[in-house]
């Protein structure tokens, strides 16, 4: 008999209900793993890219304890603690061999089953071959759900190559912009700015490493400019879907700078581009998606290294059956950072 697990399953960003399916079952290649930890992502309250799919369980920044491996599993072995990337790419694709990574197709239609907000998922084959990492000793379950969202960080920087001599202006400052903060600190970079229209999140990035903060609410080009030394900055990040945003990067970008565009507003809003101004002083738009393999792996680097500090950044930690509640928080953006859910946890 096939036993029972609550899952939450995703209607809207306030209607997540903790519902009941059966345990699923795995094939000689797969593992089913028993969920410990995972967090709720900025992109699983962006309504216009989720609605559409609902009804289903979201969540992929799971960690946990390997329950159960297929008979041709010889990699892994049960009880090992693992973080398993959703999406794997191919490796051999057109577009992985350019380094493009999470355009490949293969990346887009993988994934684990049902979903991290679930007691247990099976891992599929190719994620098993592709996409799970051991957790080392000095790592909790909780510290290895930022391996995903630190990745795309990664990832974005190194596309936008950020550099020591930058200047870097982040708007945005939720779970991705205070990553961003953190990792460009790692890098050395000795101007480091956030922007944001929440007084919390300006104080979660100063807390975390910004040099200075400005409240976006303000005249952001202008404010950025007497930050400055009345410049503009030489790399921007997006780190928000809001239309504005993506607006006012268009202005806050030095000549021969970069904006890297690693949030977007949903497919309705078009961004108009000045692009003679910015053929004229040679500047780059750049955008970034996910995460690849080797992204990843250096996201689980610099957490194992204690380079940057994940731990303080979970403000709330709850139970499958509180989900409703850690969506709302996650969407209403107040006094929140990273919420993490436990499926395991007793309520």
């Amino acid at each position: 008999m096939v036993k029972p697990m609550l899952v939450a399953v995703y209607y809207n960003n306030n209607d997540v209900r903790v519902e009941e399916i059966p345990k699923p079952e795995i094939g000689p290649d797969e593992m089913l793993l028993k969920v410990m930890a995972s967090g709720i992502c900025g992109s699983d309250v962006m309504e216009w890219y989720r609605v559409p799919r609902a009804p289903r369980v979201l969540g992929h920044e799971a960690t946990g304890l390997i329950e159960k491996i297929g008979e041709k599993v010889t990699k892994y072995k049960v009880g090992e603690r693992v973080f398993v990337s959703h999406h794997v790419p191919c490796n051999r694709c057109w577009y992985c061999l350019k380094g493009h990574h999470t355009a490949c197709e293969t990346l887009h239609t993988t994934n684990y089953y049902p979903g991290g907000f679930s007691q247990y998922i099976r891992v599929p084959k190719i994620n098993v071959e592709y996409g799970v990492y051991r957790l080392p000793p000095n790592i909790s379950y909780e510290e290895g759900t930022f391996i995903e969202p630190l990745g795309c960080v990664v990832r974005g920087q190194r596309l936008a190559e950020i550099e020591e001599d930058d200047t870097v202006m982040i708007i945005g400052s939720g779970v991705a912009g205070i990553l961003h903060i953190q990792l460009a600190n790692v890098k050395g970079v000795k101007r480091v700015i956030a922007a944001d229209i929440k007084p919390y999140r300006l104080e979660m990035a100063e807390k975390f490493g910004a040099h200075y903060t400005i409240d976006a609410r303000e005249n952001l080009p202008k404010k950025l400019k007497e930050i400055n030394d009345g410049k503009p900055a030489s790399k921007v990040i997006v780190c928000t879907g809001a239309t504005q945003a993506s607006l006012t990067a268009l202005e806050c970008v030095d000549k021969g700078g970069t904006i890297l565009y690693f949030a977007v507003p949903d497919p309705t809003v078009k961004v108009p581009i000045p692009i003679t101004r910015f053929w004229r002083n040679e500047i780059t738009i750049k955008t970034s998606y996910g995460a690849a393999p080797k992204d990843l792996q250096e996201s689980l680097d610099i957490l194992t290294q204690k380079k940057i500090n994940v731990r303080d950044m979970v403000t709330h930690r709850l139970s499958l059956k509180e989900i409703a509640r850690g969506f709302k928080l996650v969407a209403e953006a107040e006094r929140s950072l990273k919420v993490i859910i436990e499926p395991n946890r007793a309520s």
